[in-house]
């Protein structure tokens, strides 16, 4: 779980790069990518801490996501804040957090 964090904070916070290179770049694809780390990162901290209360793991994720978005801006890298990312970080931990509360139910 730490490495995925550091690794995570790293790439978030790590100078852009437009690259359309490739056949699966397309306009927002950076909203995906934000949806599925997150997703993951929800994933993985509710299975570290299955006991914790919904209000403080929510908390706990959006203000990472919150604070990787200002820094992104603060820091002069080529990243700017996007509402747009914050959203999509939203929408991936909730997507963790409920598919691990569904496999947990389900096995």
């Amino acid at each position: 779980m730490p490495i995925y964090w550091a690794f995570l904070t790293f790439m978030l916070l790590k100078p852009g790069q437009e690259n359309h290179e490739y056949w699966f770049m397309f306009s927002g694809i950076d909203k995906v990518l934000h949806l599925s780390i997150f997703a993951a990162l929800g994933f993985l901290f509710i299975a570290s801490f299955p006991k914790i209360k919904f209000g403080y793991y929510i908390q706990i994720i959006l203000i990472y996501a919150f604070l990787t978005e200002i820094l992104q801006e603060e820091m002069h890298l080529g990243r700017s804040i996007e509402t747009l990312d914050i959203v999509a970080d939203t929408l991936g931990c909730l997507i963790g957090y409920y598919t691990y509360k569904y496999i947990a139910t389900k096995f």
